[in-house]
């Protein structure tokens, strides 16, 4: 992996990340959504290639509608652990 492929993965993670913590409240910041970003593609691909579904669109537009999808996934899941587990106790309030 060279380094222009690593500023895409971190630049669809960043829209993806944000668009989703539009979607789904409670995001985690700026780095923290371009992590969930991130980890929501391949969520978001593991889903889709599960469910024999394609990208709506093709190229870069069709990775990041697949990773926003993955990162809304991944934060709702992220909402009901911290929901269930009594809050957020590691951070400061």
């Amino acid at each position: 992996m060279d380094g222009s492929q690593i500023v895409i993965w971190i630049l669809v993670g960043l829209a993806a990340g944000v668009l989703a913590s539009f979607v789904v409240p409670n995001g985690f910041g700026i780095l923290g959504d371009i992590c969930v970003g991130m980890a929501g593609a391949f969520v978001g691909g593991w889903v889709f290639g599960a469910l024999h579904w394609h990208a709506p669109f093709t190229g870069i537009a069709g990775v990041i509608v697949v990773a926003f999808i993955g990162a809304c996934i991944l934060l709702l899941v992220l909402r009901l652990i911290r929901r269930t587990t009594g809050g957020s106790s590691w951070r400061t309030k």
